[in-house]
Formats: structure tokens, sequence, C-alpha cells
């Protein structure tokens, strides 16, 4: 899952930063409003975090940007303004929800899985498809009841294929996905190739009924058997 923190303020900018990667998601930032813009025409992400006062422009401009260009990015504000004005003004032009400066971490961790969860699984716990079942907010995997152990990197690849079930995908999204701003570190589109190969090794093993097929020249596409 990833995360697109838009914050100008270097010190709660890599705080944020730091938890939101503890809780294993790949994270993005931007510190001003270019930045930001430059970032999600380019990129799709799970959630963001956006701050209203930015450098070169307002947060509530990029999120009008972003319901303008039909994107389905969740959208959490972050922002030292607590008026009820820019609250509803906020969550009118579509923000999922508004956290008032200062906050703790905790709250934000769980706020932005909520989002996730609501955005993307209807508000489940868990999400299920075939014989396998996932519980996104502690990354566990079961295949019929059974454990299924995955290091970070295939989880993170199952996940993304579990909520765009049938639908094809290249690598390069794939590996947008899993490294974030990273991707260069990714060696090429080999580990991809390396990491998806022991996945479907794995579902294979574990009986599951669903299965991570090649489509040749273009990417993978995850379908129930």
């Amino acid at each position: 899952m990833k995360i697109l923190i838009v914050e100008d303020e270097p010190e709660l900018r890599e705080t944020i930063r730091a938890s939101l990667i503890k809780e294993k998601f790949v994270v993005e930032t931007a510190s001003d409003y270019h930045t930001a813009m430059l970032k999600v025409n380019d990129y799709n992400y799970d959630c963001i975090l956006l701050d209203i006062m930015l450098p070169g422009g307002s947060g509530l401009d990029l999120l009008k940007e972003l319901k303008q260009l039909h994107r389905s990015d969740s959208v959490l504000i972050i922002s030292a303004k607590d008026s009820l004005e820019d609250k509803v003004y906020g969550l009118d032009l579509g923000a999922d929800d508004y956290l008032t400066k200062p906050f703790h971490l905790a709250e934000l961790n769980a706020r932005v899985k909520s989002i996730i969860r609501r955005k993307q699984t209807q508000g489940d716990i868990s999400i299920e498809l075939g014989n396998l079942k996932l519980w996104p907010d502690n990354r566990e995997v079961v295949v019929e009841g059974e454990p299924l152990q995955l290091n970070r990197k295939e989880y993170d690849l199952l996940y993304y294929f579990v909520v765009n079930p049938n639908r094809v995908i290249n690598k390069m999204s794939l590996a947008e996905a899993v490294w974030g701003d990273n991707i260069d570190q990714a060696d090429s589109l080999d580990f991809i190739y390396s990491q998806v190969k022991n996945l479907r090794r794995k579902l294979k093993q574990a009986g599951a009924t669903v299965e991570v097929n090649a489509v040749y020249g273009f990417g993978y596409k995850l379908s129930e058997l």
C-alpha cells in the first residue's frame, strides 16, 4: 500500500514518514504544491496525507485537481486550521477525513488504515478471494485457514493483485506500487519477476484457488482458478 505525504514542515514530514514505514507502507513525500502535483499526475496512491498550507499553492487546490481528474486516491487532510468551515469545505471537496495538528501518530496511523479499508474493502477488516483471505491491518494471509508465510514484497504484491482482481497490471505499475520512490533500487524489472515467481510458487504449494498469470509482453493478472 502506497502513501503520499504532502507536508512542508521537514521534521513533521519525516516523523510521519518513519511512522508509516514501520507500519509497512510504501511512503513517498512532497514538500510543496508543485512537487505534489507532479507526483499525483504520475502515480496512484492508496492514501494522500495533505496539508492545506503549502509553498506554491493550497492543498485544497490540489484536492480539487484530483477530483477533476476523477482520481480515486483517498485523501486525509492534516492541517493546523481547526475551524469547522475549513473541515466542511475540505470534506465537501472530496477528502475522506480531516485531522487537526497536533495529533498523535497512533491516531494518524489508525485513520489511514481505516480510510484505506473503507475504500478498498468496503469497510471489512479482511479481504477474501477464492480460498485466500488477507488481513491488511496486520498483513496476515491464510489459505483454507492455514497461514501463508510471505516476505514483505511478496505480501505487497499479493495485496495489490487482490484489490485489483482480473485486471492486467503492467510490471512498471507493480514496481511503483511496491517500491514507490525507491523504484530505481528494485534492480529494474527482473526483481519483480523474481518476487512474482516466488509468490506464484507459494500460492500453488498452499493450494490457493487463485493464480497469478503472466500476460506476455505486458505484465500479470490475478484470477480465480
